[in-house]
């Protein structure tokens, strides 16, 4: 068989091209497949609310020593 070889500088820099960030306009839309199912967007804020709240809280020591 014959392969096709390509060199890393060729394909990182195929990661940042218009085309690999868009996805086809023939797909068809799936939830929680091609586009986000509505229970992964209510998901993914309580994380962002979560990650603030706990940015808020000043960091604690890990262990408390009793002397």
């Amino acid at each position: 068989g014959t392969r096709i070889i390509c060199d890393r500088k060729f394909l990182l820099e195929c990661k940042n091209s218009p085309a690999a960030r868009t996805p086809p306009c023939c797909l068809p839309q799936t939830p929680g497949v091609t586009s986000l199912a509505q229970s992964s967007l209510v998901k993914l804020e309580e994380l962002k609310e979560q990650n603030e709240s706990e940015e808020a809280v000043p960091d604690q020591d890990q262990f408390e020593m009793d002397i």
